[in-house]
């Protein structure tokens, strides 16, 4: 495996700049954008891996992996309010906090 396999690679579709935008989140700010996928993804990776080299070469530290295992849970912290709110909200739709929140987290990103 080879250090840029740590983090994660994005390449989407771009309605605003009509093109295939690639993008490192977490790695590095920017990306590389074009009209073919294959392409922007194979830029994408080089980028990533010019960045480790030049940071290698440099003294700097890479920042934590994105492209991992994720459990599928993770703490959020929020007031009692907005913590009531929710419950409230979730007993009134019949569900429990935990599925409402996954409910709504869902619809916000999909």
């Amino acid at each position: 495996m080879k250090l840029s396999d740590r983090y994660l690679k994005i390449v989407e579709w771009s309605e605003e700049d009509k093109c295939y935008v690639g993008t490192c989140p977490g790695f590095f700010h920017g990306g590389v954008h074009g009209p073919n996928e294959v392409k922007v993804y194979a830029e994408l990776c080089q980028a990533v891996e010019e960045h480790i080299e030049f940071s290698e070469r440099e003294g700097l530290s890479l920042p934590p992996p994105t492209n991992r295992e994720y459990s599928g849970k993770f703490m959020l912290r929020v007031g009692p309010s907005l913590h009531k709110a929710v419950a409230v909200r979730a007993m009134r739709v019949g569900q429990s906090l935990n599925a409402y929140c996954q409910s709504v987290l869902k619809a916000a990103v999909l």
